[in-house]
């Protein structure tokens, strides 16, 4: 046996072993500091720094009350919204200096171990994804496939406001809010309600409108649809729940679960239950509707007929 493989008091070194704190002057020069009790990082005022920079940005020209400045600052003021797949929360950003703010919707998707993904699969269909072990992952709805999953549908939601809000404003028919930003699996949008109160929009369900006005809001679902259509894309869940009113105006909104009608084999049949959702609300309120005119026509303007 070798003399350093023998284990026992003859290969112990006698007495206490030394550290670092035996010497007497420990006190003085090792004394720790004491814990920090706030995050230096943090701003004086509001909840955390704008997160813009490092983020995807919504389309130009931007809309004057976007607030790009490194200097700006984020509070969160309340939840508006919980749902399945996301919650949205009202946020403020503002210039300390100057008091320039504006407010923001910031739709935060759960991630994978909370989300509801029974509904993935048809919207998902015409989607791809580059790398075989992804679209594997998302398929078999694994932990990682499910965080793709929640990624895509983010990016699909900032990628469709984007280009609706530029046909919006290009003619006019539709309107949807417009997106700020997207980092990671929250997208940050425009909040449609009164930004002094804090109050959102109402939905179109909560609507308590005269014929008149119902006439004019049916013509504007009508408009936007057709934009939709002529786009090759569908709503996917359009109903009077996801649609809002606002200073007289349709504002579509939740739309991660786009779909793209000619890849997915079921356009046709998404573009046909859009239409159904909302004509039977407005059929409900006494709006002559034809809903199976409408069908055709998009589904023309769409290239599917």
């Amino acid at each position: 046996m070798r003399e350093h493989d023998t284990y026992g008091p003859a290969t112990m070194r006698r007495g206490r072993r030394k550290f670092d704190d035996d010497e007497s002057d420990f006190l003085k020069r090792g004394r720790l500091e004491p814990a920090l009790q706030e995050d230096p990082d943090r701003p004086e005022v509001g909840d955390n720094w704008s997160s813009w920079d490092g983020a995807l940005h919504g389309p130009e020209p931007r809309p004057d009350w976007v607030r790009t400045e490194h200097a700006a600052v984020d509070s969160e003021l309340g939840v508006l919204k919980t749902g399945k797949e996301a919650d949205v929360y009202l946020v403020r950003r503002w210039l300390p200096a100057t008091g320039q703010s504006s407010m923001i919707a910031a739709k935060r998707y759960r991630d994978g171990e909370h989300r509801m993904f029974h509904r993935d699969a048809g919207y998902l269909e015409g989607r791809r994804v580059r790398r075989s072990r992804e679209m594997r992952a998302m398929s078999n709805r694994t932990s990682f496939g499910k965080e793709l999953i929640a990624g895509q549908w983010a990016a699909a939601e900032f990628d469709a406001l984007g280009r609706l809000w530029q046909v919006g404003q290009e003619s006019g028919l539709i309107r949807v809010p417009y997106p700020v930003q997207l980092l990671g699996t929250e997208v940050m949008l425009e909040f449609v309600g009164d930004w002094e109160t804090g109050e959102a929009a109402p939905r179109l369900a909560q609507v308590r409108a005269e014929a008149e006005q119902l006439d004019d809001l049916w013509a504007q679902m009508a408009d936007a649809l057709s934009v939709l259509a002529r786009a090759q894309v569908a709503h996917g869940d359009l109903s009077p729940y996801n649609t809002l009113v606002h200073d007289g105006r349709l504002v579509l909104i939740d739309l991660p679960q786009i779909v793209d009608v000619v890849a997915n084999p079921r356009g046709a049949e998404f573009i046909a239950r859009d239409v159904t959702n909302v004509a039977n609300w407005f059929r409900a309120r006494g709006v002559a509707v034809d809903a199976e005119g409408l069908i055709e026509r998009l589904l023309f303007e769409a290239g599917l007929r």
